[in-house]
Protein backbone atom coordinates (compact mmCIF):
# COMPACT_ATOMS: atom_id res chain seq x y z
CA UNK A 1 0.00 0.00 0.00
CA UNK A 2 2.74 2.46 1.05
CA UNK A 3 4.72 1.61 -2.96
CA UNK A 4 1.10 2.94 -4.30
CA UNK A 5 1.22 6.55 -1.90
CA UNK A 6 4.57 6.68 -2.85
CA UNK A 7 4.08 6.21 -6.98
CA UNK A 8 0.70 8.62 -6.86
CA UNK A 9 2.49 11.32 -5.10
CA UNK A 10 5.45 11.37 -7.72
CA UNK A 11 2.60 11.08 -10.45
CA UNK A 12 1.06 14.38 -8.93
CA UNK A 13 2.13 17.69 -9.94
CA UNK A 14 3.72 19.50 -7.44
CA UNK A 15 1.16 22.80 -6.59
CA UNK A 16 2.44 25.87 -5.96
CA UNK A 17 1.53 27.24 -2.04
CA UNK A 18 -0.08 30.48 -3.32
CA UNK A 19 -3.54 30.40 -5.27
CA UNK A 20 -2.83 32.99 -7.38
CA UNK A 21 1.00 31.85 -8.48
CA UNK A 22 -0.86 28.85 -9.39
CA UNK A 23 -3.35 30.30 -11.43
CA UNK A 24 -0.39 32.20 -13.20
CA UNK A 25 0.84 28.76 -13.80
CA UNK A 26 -2.08 27.09 -14.87
CA UNK A 27 -2.35 30.10 -17.44
CA UNK A 28 0.85 29.84 -18.85
CA UNK A 29 0.45 26.37 -19.24
CA UNK A 30 -2.09 27.04 -21.35
CA UNK A 31 -0.05 29.30 -23.67
CA UNK A 32 2.65 26.85 -24.04
CA UNK A 33 2.48 23.99 -26.96
CA UNK A 34 3.28 20.75 -26.26
CA UNK A 35 6.35 19.90 -28.33
CA UNK A 36 5.22 16.18 -28.75
CA UNK A 37 1.69 16.37 -28.84
CA UNK A 38 1.60 19.82 -30.80
CA UNK A 39 -1.85 21.00 -30.92
CA UNK A 40 -2.17 20.49 -27.33
CA UNK A 41 -1.56 23.19 -24.30
CA UNK A 42 1.06 21.40 -21.60
CA UNK A 43 -1.90 21.88 -19.07
CA UNK A 44 -3.64 19.01 -20.45
CA UNK A 45 -1.09 16.94 -21.99
CA UNK A 46 -0.35 13.74 -20.90
CA UNK A 47 3.06 13.26 -22.29
CA UNK A 48 5.99 12.94 -20.23
CA UNK A 49 7.41 16.13 -21.71
CA UNK A 50 4.36 18.24 -21.00
CA UNK A 51 4.84 16.97 -17.61
CA UNK A 52 8.31 18.50 -17.28
CA UNK A 53 7.40 21.75 -18.97
CA UNK A 54 4.66 22.34 -16.15
CA UNK A 55 7.45 21.52 -13.78
CA UNK A 56 9.36 23.97 -15.43
CA UNK A 57 6.60 26.41 -15.28
CA UNK A 58 6.26 25.90 -11.70
CA UNK A 59 10.09 26.45 -10.85
CA UNK A 60 10.60 29.62 -12.48
CA UNK A 61 7.06 31.01 -11.04
CA UNK A 62 8.55 29.93 -7.49
CA UNK A 63 11.86 31.28 -8.89
CA UNK A 64 10.40 34.83 -9.29
CA UNK A 65 10.38 35.22 -12.61
CA UNK A 66 7.61 37.41 -14.92
CA UNK A 67 5.40 35.46 -17.18
CA UNK A 68 7.17 37.09 -19.98
CA UNK A 69 10.35 35.69 -18.95
CA UNK A 70 8.92 32.15 -18.60
CA UNK A 71 7.67 32.69 -21.80
CA UNK A 72 11.28 33.45 -23.87
CA UNK A 73 12.22 30.51 -21.81
CA UNK A 74 10.59 28.23 -23.62
CA UNK A 75 10.85 30.39 -26.99
CA UNK A 76 14.81 30.43 -26.52
CA UNK A 77 15.08 26.68 -25.91
CA UNK A 78 12.49 25.47 -28.41
CA UNK A 79 11.29 28.20 -30.42
CA UNK A 80 8.28 30.26 -31.39
CA UNK A 81 6.71 27.08 -32.04
CA UNK A 82 5.97 26.66 -28.80
CA UNK A 83 3.96 29.58 -28.25
CA UNK A 84 0.59 29.78 -29.41
CA UNK A 85 0.29 33.37 -29.33
CA UNK A 86 3.89 34.05 -31.29
CA UNK A 87 5.22 37.79 -30.76
CA UNK A 88 4.84 39.97 -33.56
CA UNK A 89 8.75 40.61 -35.38
CA UNK A 90 10.44 40.03 -38.53
CA UNK A 91 10.23 36.25 -39.26
CA UNK A 92 6.61 36.39 -37.95
CA UNK A 93 4.77 39.17 -39.55
CA UNK A 94 3.28 37.08 -42.33
CA UNK A 95 1.98 35.11 -39.90
CA UNK A 96 0.21 37.74 -37.76
CA UNK A 97 -0.86 39.66 -41.15
CA UNK A 98 -2.25 36.40 -43.12
CA UNK A 99 -5.94 37.07 -41.88
CA UNK A 100 -6.05 40.59 -42.91
CA UNK A 101 -4.69 39.97 -46.07
CA UNK A 102 -6.76 36.91 -47.22
CA UNK A 103 -10.02 38.99 -46.01
CA UNK A 104 -9.02 41.59 -48.12
CA UNK A 105 -7.83 39.45 -51.25
CA UNK A 106 -11.71 38.02 -50.65
CA UNK A 107 -13.40 41.18 -50.51
CA UNK A 108 -11.44 42.51 -53.50
CA UNK A 109 -12.51 39.29 -55.51
CA UNK A 110 -15.90 39.99 -54.71
CA UNK A 111 -16.08 43.38 -56.15
CA UNK A 112 -14.36 42.62 -59.32
CA UNK A 113 -16.49 39.06 -59.88
CA UNK A 114 -19.78 41.71 -59.22
CA UNK A 115 -18.56 44.71 -61.28
CA UNK A 116 -17.60 42.00 -64.56
CA UNK A 117 -21.39 40.58 -63.65
CA UNK A 118 -23.15 43.56 -63.96
CA UNK A 119 -20.75 44.76 -67.25
CA UNK A 120 -21.46 41.22 -68.97
CA UNK A 121 -24.90 41.34 -68.07
CA UNK A 122 -27.06 41.27 -71.62
CA UNK A 123 -28.94 44.32 -72.21
CA UNK A 124 -32.75 44.01 -72.80
CA UNK A 125 -34.70 45.93 -75.25
CA UNK A 126 -37.77 47.25 -73.75
CA UNK A 127 -39.85 44.07 -75.72
CA UNK A 128 -38.12 41.41 -73.68
CA UNK A 129 -38.58 43.50 -70.57
CA UNK A 130 -42.50 42.74 -71.09
CA UNK A 131 -42.21 39.24 -71.28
Amino acid sequence: MSLLAILVAAAAPAVLGDPAQEARAHSLQMEIRCVQCENEPIAQSTSEIAADMRTLVRERIAAGDSDSEIRDFFRERYGDFVLFRPPFDARTWVLWAAPALFVLLGLWAVFTMRRRGAADAPAFTPEEGDR
